[in-house]
């Protein structure tokens, strides 16, 4: 393995909050092409590439399953429509009047047993309500792989999606990429939480195979660059970063990065089931996706087409510069997207408190008079959960969040995607963030397994010359186990939100 010197000051272009993947791309912007649909705008991909396609001057309508006032915030200037890839008249409606179309659809994670059928049947309708619409172009991002060799069950299905999509009229530019590094993408948090928990780190034989990561800004790159050159329509390439390592390579390039002193160990146990479910227990990624991508570990996925190069000929980042970038993001708490948000599967669709007729079953209130301002109160309720914990009793929380990842559930190892911000549909832990009011209400939506439905909801009043603070767990169920459960669980509630909420207003 060699070590590529850092490019110092792209790294520190990267580490500007305005700083633009595509600032300095090789193709010209042309918004005179019309609408550019941006479908999975709630994922990964899709949150990173619409204000790239936004400061390049295009018109963007964006594609997602549940209506949420965050893409208002996000991007004021969308246009946002709500559709499900496996309705076909919600797509034509969508897709009506688009000129190009992104296609960032996936259901990874759905688990092994469930994205393969969903998937194929969102390309088909997809191809038959572009053609319909007359839409001009479709870009797929796919995955690399060799068809003619044993595939996992992913890069097969990412593979078979592109075809789907090529069988109609409408052009299709696929790019194939191996994974994807930067600061919240799934592949980047397992090698990083792998790295940083354990010690002495088995190597199995499948992770000497080779691999060639990119970076997530230079995948941004090329899906914008291929919009913007029109030879590129109806042709398929693969693209990587600038290194191919094998896995075993990129863990310890880590830990070479961040001065971890790591044993990497040859083991000849190398059973891929057991690995993908040890590791969603030592890194924030759930099994149903840490399965998925580890059973991709078995093949070598590298470049074996460059042509893209002759259209956007442009280097690509090293794989330690992408590394330095992902923790520059992380030091700086100024990660723009995360795996998890897309992750539980259409967390957008689940039903609101505000919509539950007749309202919560079941429901507990703490408070506190200060006389604090509400906005300190605030600030300090804003503070909870990822590395700052719950303020006391955290062992509790771990102990709820170890429970839940072992009914392989999301656990509260997902943290939260900025220490010091939050935006309606941000996570922290195994919470969703519902409803955001500054200064006078935070509703969080639990999405931990649970014989029911859960809310933790924090408020201040105004009382007189002082502010009321609250904690108020909210609860609905059917189910005589969801009662029991609410009846067990009620006396550990008075204990941790009473001194939750003494704490909240010490610390404001």
């Amino acid at each position: 393995m060699t070590h590529e010197p850092i490019n110092k000051s792209l790294l520190y272009k990267l580490a500007k909050r305005e700083y633009r993947y595509t600032q300095d791309l090789p193709s010209k912007p042309d918004p005179s092409i019309g609408t550019v649909l941006v479908t999975g705008a709630s994922g990964y991909i899709g949150g990173r590439l619409i204000p790239e396609l936004l400061s390049r001057g295009y018109r963007v309508r964006i594609m997602v399953r549940g209506r949420s006032p965050e893409y208002h915030e996000l991007w004021p200037s969308v246009e946002p429509v709500y559709a499900d890839a496996l309705d076909i008249d919600q797509l034509r409606a969508a897709l009506d009047g688009v000129h190009t179309a992104y296609y960032l659809i996936h259901s990874l994670l759905l688990g092994r047993k469930d994205f393969e059928a969903a998937d194929l049947q969102a390309a088909i309708n997809f191809r038959i309500a572009a053609q319909a619409k007359g839409v001009k172009r479709i870009i797929y991002l796919g995955a690399l792989g060799d068809m003619r060799t044993k595939l996992s069950s992913h890069l097969r299905n990412r593979i078979r999606v592109a075809e789907e999509l090529r069988l109609g009229e409408v052009p299709v530019t696929i790019l194939r990429a191996a994974i994807i590094i930067g600061s919240g993408s799934a592949s980047y948090e397992i090698i990083k939480h792998l790295v940083n928990r354990l010690p002495l780190v088995p190597i199995p034989k499948w992770a000497l195979n080779k691999c060639q990561p990119i970076a997530v800004r230079d995948v941004i790159k090329y899906l914008v660059g291929v919009l913007e050159i029109p030879e590129t329509a109806g042709r398929s390439f693969d693209i990587g970063g600038s290194d191919v390592l094998t896995y075993a390579d990129m863990m310890k390039t880590l830990a070479e990065v961040r001065h971890q002193k790591r044993v990497f160990l040859f083991v000849p146990f190398a059973n891929l089931g057991f690995y993908s479910y040890y590791a969603s227990f030592l890194t924030p990624i759930p099994a149903a996706i840490t399965g998925s991508l580890m059973e991709g570990i078995k093949n070598e996925v590298i470049c074996h087409d460059e042509s893209i190069k002759g259209f956007l000929p442009f280097e690509p980042l090293h794989y330690r510069e992408a590394i330095v970038g992902a923790l520059t993001r992380e030091e700086q708490d100024n990660v723009r997207t995360s795996w998890f948000s897309a992750y539980p599967p259409a967390h957008e669709l689940a039903i609101k408190l505000h919509e539950l007729a007749p309202g919560p079953q079941y429901t507990a209130r703490y408070s506190i008079l200060s006389r604090k301002n509400s906005w300190l109160l605030f600030a300090s309720i804003c503070k909870i959960g990822g590395k700052e914990g719950w303020f006391t009793h955290n062992w509790m929380w771990r102990l709820r969040g170890w429970l839940d990842r072992a009914l392989l559930g999301v656990g509260t190892s997902r943290g939260r995607r900025s220490q010091t911000t939050l935006t309606i549909s941000d996570v922290i832990d195994f919470w969703r963030i519902e409803d955001l009011k500054p200064d006078i209400r935070l509703l969080l939506r639990a999405e931990m397994k649970l014989p029911g439905k859960a809310w933790l909801e924090f408020k201040i009043d105004p009382e007189g010359d002082r502010n009321r603070l609250w904690v108020v767990a909210h609860y609905y169920t059917e189910s005589f186990f969801g009662r029991l459960y609410w009846y067990i669980f009620l006396p550990f509630h008075h204990f941790i939100f009473s001194d939750l909420i003494r704490q909240i207003e010490k610390r404001s």
